[in-house]
């Protein structure tokens, strides 16, 4: 609700509650020894429909975009679960979904000219939903603690000028991925992406990464960047210090604290609004995280 400020006009578009409410909200406010006046009117002067309706339209934008930030981060812990990874919190997703539902439900009622946003915030929370109802069916998987997980030793010598396949979008975890692969195991390494589920698609003995049932993936608590971490023996201060960062963006299981990550974060948003293919996203991905290495190393 927004602060009142004296003096000001609010709008609203008529409807035969509205004026009701009105009616009562003026007397209420009379039998407290207020004041306030509300008319019916069927123009403004100065402005036409169409830009009243694009004002009340860019307010709700505003609530939409907060909304799909948060199911964006649910949309993120569903996948980690789908690659393989750790439960933990996974109980809370419901309830998550739940609670965005009710805020979708809060901007409805004050939404009076529905834009696509509210038909997309709705798909999206019904296909959240289903995808979380498909792991439920499956069962509970067991959580793998970090420090059992078994992670086999790779030998980079068997991992050079190789074919390396992803999903397609890629965002945090494959565009770090792919830059640790190019700079401390395959300088020769080719990306390419590939539909998961139709890996006969898939280049012959490509490497895939950062897909369900791939060579390197989630493992227990862990994600991609971190497996490949592991199973090549990388040991380097600002690797582990991106590892951090990559693992709270991508599991977001409140393991690790990065001042940076928000921030990254935002950048890796821009690039993949920005960019003009999957490629591009990748490519522009890989090089922000070459510039935050250089940054931490130092």
């Amino acid at each position: 609700m927004p602060r009142p400020r004296k003096g000001a006009v609010y709008v609203l578009p008529f409807s035969e509650e509205r004026y009701e409410f009105c009616q009562w909200l003026m007397s209420e406010v009379a039998s407290l020894g207020g004041g306030g006046d509300f008319v019916v009117t069927d123009k403004f002067e100065m402005l036409g429909n169409s830009e009243i309706i694009k004002l009340f339209v860019s307010q709700r934008a505003a609530d939409y975009g907060n909304l799909d930030k948060k199911l964006n981060d649910i949309e993120v812990r569903i996948n980690s679960f789908k690659k393989g990874g750790n439960l933990k919190g996974a109980d809370t997703l419901n309830s998550d979904l739940t609670r965005c539902s009710k805020d979708l439900e809060d901007i409805r009622k004050i939404d009076y000219f529905p834009s696509q946003s509210r038909a997309d915030m709705e798909k999206k929370i019904n296909s959240l939903r289903d995808d979380l109802k498909r792991l439920t069916l499956h069962g509970a998987r067991e959580a793998i603690p970090v420090q059992r997980a078994s992670i086999p030793r790779m030998q980079k010598t068997d991992f050079r000028g190789r074919t390396w396949g992803t999903r397609t979008a890629p965002f945090v975890d494959r565009m770090a991925s792919a830059w640790l692969i190019q700079k401390f195991i395959d300088s020769r390494a080719v990306f390419q992406f590939i539909d998961e589920n139709d890996k006969g698609r898939s280049p012959d003995e490509a490497v895939l990464f950062d897909t369900k049932d791939g060579d390197f993936t989630h493992k227990g608590d862990l994600c991609t960047f971190e497996v490949l971490v592991r199973s090549f023996g990388i040991k380097d201060r600002a690797v582990k210090k991106i590892a951090e960062l990559v693992h709270e963006l991508d599991v977001k299981d409140e393991k690790f604290r990065s001042s940076k990550a928000r921030g990254v974060e935002e950048i890796l948003i821009g690039i993949r609004k920005s960019s003009k293919n999957d490629m591009e996203i990748l490519k522009k991905g890989m090089d922000v995280f070459e510039m935050l290495y250089t940054s931490i190393a130092g």
